[in-house]
Order: C-alpha cells, then structure tokens, then sequence
C-alpha cells in the first residue's frame, strides 16, 4: 500500500512512500524493547538533558516544521509555527517537572516504609491523528519519554513526513534510536502490533470508531488504553457575560486549526436575552474570516484535510438544513482548487439532525437559543460526547453550576477550551477515557507499585 501525502491546498501530490513490511515491523518492535530494557534505567537526569536538547531543536526548526504541516494538512502556517513551539513546551515542563511529579509518594501505614513507586512498563503504540500531526505526538512522547518509556508512532497515513520527521527529531536530541520509531503501515496493522506481547499499551487521538477499534484490541490482550476521542463541545453565553469577548473568542474557538479540532467549540447556547444580539455580531464575525492560501497570513481558514472530509461536512450541513436548520451563513464548499468550505452558521437546529448529535469537523457552528441556565445545561449535556466545555458568565453561582454540572473532562470559564502541558486534557462519556498530560497524563503508563517494608 502507498502512504501519500498530499497538499489538501492545492490537490498536488507531495510524496509517496511505501508501508513497512512486517519483517520491518517487527524489527522496530524488537528494537523498541531491547531498547526499553536499557533506557529505563537511565538517570532521569540524562532523559530530562535530552528532552531539553529536542526542545532547541524544535524551536530551531519551528518554521521547517510548520512549513510541513501546512502542506500536508492545510493548517495556516502561522498557527502550525505555533504548534511547533507549543511541542518545545512540552519537552521542558516534563524535563523541569517529570522527575518531581515521579518521585516516590510516601504512604503513613505504620510500616518502617510504605510508599508508591512510579515505573515504566514498556513500548508504547501511539496512534495519532493529522489534526495537530506534531502537538499530538509530542504530547504523547514528551511524557512518555521522561517516565523511561519508549513509543513506536502509527501516525495518521496523509502525514508521513511529519511522523518521520518527529522520529528524527528526537534522535537528534540524542535519544537511543529504538526509543521513538515511526511505523509507516495502515490501520490493518493495528491490531497485529497491540497482539504483540512486546508492546504493553496503547494510546489513541480520533474518532470515536477508531477508539472503540483500539480499546477493543486492547482489551482483548489486556492492555491499558488512553483515548482522546471525538467531541461536540458547548459554548454558552449567559447574559452577565462580557458579549464583546465572548462573541470574539466563539468565532476564534469553532475556526480554530480550519475547525479541524476536537476542542473547537461547535455548538453555541446562548440566552434568549442576548441571541439576537450574539448571533448578529457572531455571524459577522464567521462572515468577515479570510479563507484561502494557509501560507498567507492574513488568512484566518485553511483547507479541510482532504476531499472525504470535505465531502462528509457538507453532506451533514445539507442535512441538516433538509430537516428544518436555517442557514445564517456559508452552508457550501469554495469553488476552485482545495479542499475549503466556507465559515457556516446553522440555528433552529432539528434534534435529530447531524448538527445536533455529530461532531462537525469543519468551519460550521450551531447556533441555540435557551430561556434559562438549566435548559442551558440540559442542552450542552445531551450529547453522547464530553471533551470540553466553554461556559461564559460573571454570575458566581451560575459559575459553579456550569463547574459542577457540565458533563465534560475539561471547563473553562471565560475562556476557550485549549491544552497545556500544565493541567490533565481527556474527557468523559463517548470523549474517551484516561487523561493526557500533566501528572496525570505521565502516570497513565507507569506501574504505581506498592511498596511496603515492614522493618
């Protein structure tokens, strides 16, 4: 099978590479473990020096990096320099905190000693999506690699380059080379690698039939999985909300990354006090957004991934407007060139439609009006999917509610959905299971070993 990467900007064919035969595979993977038997005792001095290293080097090839990214997922360059930048961060706050967040938890029982010990288990199999090709891996690796695993990259097919180029940016900064390999194969092979006895875990970005896929092959071998999977998440507006900022930042949260994220926000509550007035300043907002060459930088929306994906956006949005939606803006595919779609609105959004119960991967917001704060809750809960959830009011009471009751990983109030090294990122329901990042997400692939010594 050819793996090809292709520019979603310009349909022009970039590269094609062949998948690994399995005699490769199963080289790498025996790579992978003999190596994990020697960098597991490797001081956490040494990984953190080379977590550091892959940081310089990420921020000295951050525009080689971008520039690869917007080429074979069509993200605006600018935003794909950032991410580059935002995988450097990651590196550093494992190397600066990972040996803290690992040290030994100590347990008062009554023993001389009783304390928790924190130890890698393994290669791990890291699928990853195109979305964010290089954020979504490092944040799997950053952390990975400090606790003394190692991962083995089955990354998205139509971003080869960017998986091979992250496989050589860590063994530049000098990691022994069987501590990230990428494995250039189709998602067939999935289960073959997790039915290796070798290969002790699994982690998954997508969708959510691709994690069930995964936790199912998991499961049935008896491995720990952690998914991120699809979501659909709540943006609600109460009426003590600052409109100016809320209204910016909603067209900023369902655009983002050509509204190609599971964290944009995609479905808009707002109090019936103020929705003609949000829907008025938002629908200008999503109107006024360039959308074009994502190497422009005034350009705002870039290409889908591919024509499937185009496809399937459209065919939702179309839908959707056949069982009874109203159109306030967009609602098509760009002619010419690419795989772009113009920023849309949808409201009077029927309950049985696609932009009610899918996650529209895509420039298309869904606008809904509620009465009060509960049946703003009630419709941000009914949803099969719970990632995040944005909530803007100055309402201290309504505040917690929103805290309290919204069925999602993550709730941010006041403030956009987004990761960071920083604080645990995963969500509950059809969103997944388990938690990325912080020390949380470090320990998810640790045995946390109990140790009890009575004298």
């Amino acid at each position: 099978m050819s793996i090809a990467s292709v520019n979603p900007a310009t349909g022009e064919v970039l590269k094609k590479f062949d998948e690994l035969p399995d005699a490769q595979v199963e080289e790498k993977i025996a790579r992978a473990e003999a190596t994990f038997r020697k960098y597991r005792t490797t001081p956490f001095a040494e990984r953190a020096r080379m977590l550091r290293r892959a940081a310089e080097i990420i921020e000295q090839k951050k525009e080689e990096y971008g520039r690869i990214m917007t080429l074979e997922m069509g993200k605006t360059y600018k935003s794909a320099v950032a991410e580059a930048a935002k995988c450097a961060s990651a590196c550093l706050y494992y190397a600066e905190h990972g040996e803290k967040i690992l040290a030994d938890e100590v347990i008062e029982t009554g023993a001389k000693k009783s304390f928790v010990r924190y130890l890698p288990i393994g290669p791990i199999l890291a699928v990853m999506p195109w979305n964010f090709p290089f954020w979504q891996v490092v944040r799997f690796a950053a952390p990975a690699l400090a606790a003394g695993n190692v991962g083995l990259l089955k990354h998205a097919s139509n971003v080869p380059q960017c998986a091979l180029a992250i496989e050589d940016l860590f063994r530049e900064a000098g990691f022994p080379e069987g501590c990230f390999q990428t494995l250039l194969v189709g998602v067939k092979k999935v289960d073959d690698i997790l039915n290796d006895p070798r290969v002790v875990a699994a982690t998954l970005t997508g969708s959510e039939n691709a994690g069930i896929q995964v936790g199912i092959s998991a499961a049935k071998r008896i491995k720990k999985v952690v998914l991120e999977l699809g979501g659909s998440d709540p943006f609600v507006v109460m009426p003590s909300a600052d409109l100016d900022a809320a209204v910016k930042t909603a067209v900023e949260a369902r655009c983002i990354n050509n509204g190609q994220s599971c964290i944009a926000a995609k479905r808009f509550i707002v109090a019936d006090s103020i929705f003609d007035e949000f829907t008025k300043r938002f629908v200008e907002g999503m109107k006024s957004l360039q959308v074009g060459d994502p190497f422009d930088e005034k350009t705002a929306v870039g290409p889908l991934a591919n024509p499937p994906a185009l496809e399937s956006l459209h065919a939702d949005v179309q839908k959707t407007v056949q069982m009874g939606a109203r159109v306030l803006a967009g609602g098509h595919p760009i002619e010419g060139k690419g795989c772009f779609y113009a920023p849309t609105v949808l409201t009077d959004i029927p309950k049985d439609s696609p932009a009610y119960k899918e996650e529209f991967f895509g420039p298309v917001a869904s606008l809904f009006r509620v009465k009060d704060l509960d049946e703003a809750i009630h419709i941000a809960n009914d949803s099969r999917f719970g990632l995040g959830a944005s909530a803007w009011t100055n309402d201290d009471k309504e505040r917690e509610r929103f805290i309290n009751e919204l069925e999602a990983g993550m709730v941010f109030i006041n403030k956009m959905v987004a990761s960071d090294p920083r604080i645990p990122f995963g969500g509950v329901k059809a969103s997944g299971i388990g938690r990325e990042l912080s020390a949380l997400g470090i320990r998810e692939f640790m045995n946390a070993k109990t140790v009890w010594v009575q004298s």
